[in-house]
């Protein structure tokens, strides 16, 4: 098994990214979100760069007929080498929900606050005496054996646990 520990959005990205052109109507992005189970979507020109966001709250508050009238433009993206510690400080500190994965300026993922609250349910358990432990990380020692916390195994998760 390949236990590596997660540590960059190009760990954690869904990829490849549901998109849309600016030209898209609002009927189709509605369907889009609904039928993905997703709350927003890039807008991308024919080349891949992002030219903004259209979420819910776009579609709710806004009027407009197109991805290109209703799209939030001012799009904080980052790089595939982004560290997972300054991804969750983006999503906090600036109130968004998703952060667009850029690589030469194109799109080539996504990670959402959904992304990283699922590292929470990374499972860790003790090669000494079996002790289950969540985290993003291992923890320094075994709460249970006081075992050192280079023996912890990375259990994968099914969905729904």
């Amino acid at each position: 098994m390949d236990a590596r520990i997660p540590t960059t959005a190009a760990d954690i990205m869904s990829s490849p990214v549901i998109a849309i052109p600016a030209d898209t109507g609002v009927a189709d992005i509605a369907e889009l979100l609904r039928a993905n189970r997703i709350s927003g979507v890039p807008v991308v020109d024919e080349a891949g760069h992002v030219l903004g966001l259209v979420s819910e709250f776009d579609l709710l508050a806004k009027d407009g007929k197109t991805a290109a009238t209703l799209m939030t433009s001012a799009v904080i993206s980052v790089s595939a080498a982004t560290r997972i510690a300054d991804l969750r400080h983006l999503l906090i500190e600036q109130h968004v929900r998703r952060l667009p994965v850029l690589e030469d300026g194109r799109l080539v993922g996504i990670v959402s606050r959904g992304d990283i609250v699922s590292l929470l349910a990374t499972e860790w358990v003790c090669a000494v005496c079996g002790e289950p432990v969540r985290g993003p990380t291992p923890p320094d020692k075994c709460p249970r054996c006081q075992g050192d916390g280079s023996g912890f195994e990375l259990h994968e998760q099914p969905p729904g646990t």
